[in-house]
């Protein structure tokens, strides 16, 4: 397992992350499949207080309260539940940030949270006050760090522009390279780390049946799973190849996977060890379709 700096931060994470949001299973099955990935060298775990309204939180708390030492925990703020559980709203606003971390703190049984990451964005939103909320608890010590989730280039160019963020974490496949035209390049130029989430494009470049994705048909899909499978050979699971293509973009930090089952783990494990893409092979499942570009919040 390779491990790299977060950005400007202290932080040192591993290549491949485990996203808790897939959890549903039995707690005790869940915290022994988060310590299997920490002694097989996955040290980065993201979770959110939306995840199972919270008690995903509550789970990460519980599985590493004993060795809090040994993980950096990410987390998320800024959608607010309702009362009577129907939903959630967006909340940016500063006061509900400062409120929100205690509890995140609480569930999370520590002192103190590694990256904390505002769980998306608009242009509408209170920026300067959202960002004033993370930088006074980043100096309280509650937070080493914060950044966003988000792949709305208008608002990741807004943080980047106003905040000292070590990290933007986004979708990126091979069946959506949109991040590619503009934002992985903004964001390595600006020494700012990328948590990229959904490289296997919920399953459909780890075999799954082709579906509709975005805006490509079932047909076109079946096209890039044919190259994947190509260039997968013996070397790679389509899964493993996916996930390369990702982890070996120069702007890419970590891959955020969403782990429910110690196949799945075992699975971006692999894809950490598996053998490097040629940049030959790069280049061709780059070009199986033809570039997409983000049409709205540009």
């Amino acid at each position: 397992m390779l491990y790299h700096p977060l950005g400007k931060s202290a932080l040192h994470v591993s290549e491949i992350a485990f996203g808790g949001m897939s959890l549903k299973g039995a707690e005790a099955s869940d915290i022994a499949l988060l310590h299997q990935a920490l002694d097989s060298g996955i040290n980065f775990f993201d979770t959110a207080d939306l995840y199972d309204q919270g008690a995903n939180e509550t789970l990460f708390g519980k599985a590493f309260k004993d060795r809090r030492d040994q993980v950096v925990l990410a987390t998320k703020v800024g959608n607010q539940l309702r009362p009577d559980g129907s939903g959630w709203d967006w909340n940016p606003r500063k006061d509900y940030i400062l409120e929100s971390v205690h509890h995140s703190l609480r569930r999370l049984q520590t002192d103190y949270i590694d990256l904390y990451q505002l769980h998306g964005g608009t242009l509408d939103d209170p920026t300067d006050e959202t960002i004033a909320a993370f930088e006074q608890l980043q100096q309280e010590g509650k937070i080493r760090y914060y950044g966003i989730s988000s792949i709305r280039p208008d608002v990741i160019r807004t943080w980047v522009e106003r905040a000292h963020l070590v990290s933007v974490m986004m979708q990126y496949s091979l069946l959506d390279r949109r991040p590619e035209e503009s934002t992985l390049s903004l964001l390595e130029a600006n020494n700012i780390g990328v948590l990229a989430r959904g490289s296997v494009a919920k399953g459909l470049l780890a075999g799954k049946p082709a579906t509709e994705y975005l805006d490509y048909s079932p047909e076109a899909v079946q096209t890039v799973q044919a190259a994947v499978k190509a260039a997968s050979g013996q070397q790679r699971s389509m899964g493993q190849t996916a996930m390369r293509y990702v982890l070996q973009h120069p702007a890419i930090t970590s891959l955020v996977v969403g782990i429910r089952t110690t196949q799945q783990l075992e699975e971006a494990l692999g894809a950490a060890s598996a053998p490097a893409l040629t940049p030959a092979a790069m280049q061709d499942l780059a070009a199986v379709l033809p570039d997409r570009f983000y049409e709205s919040h540009r």
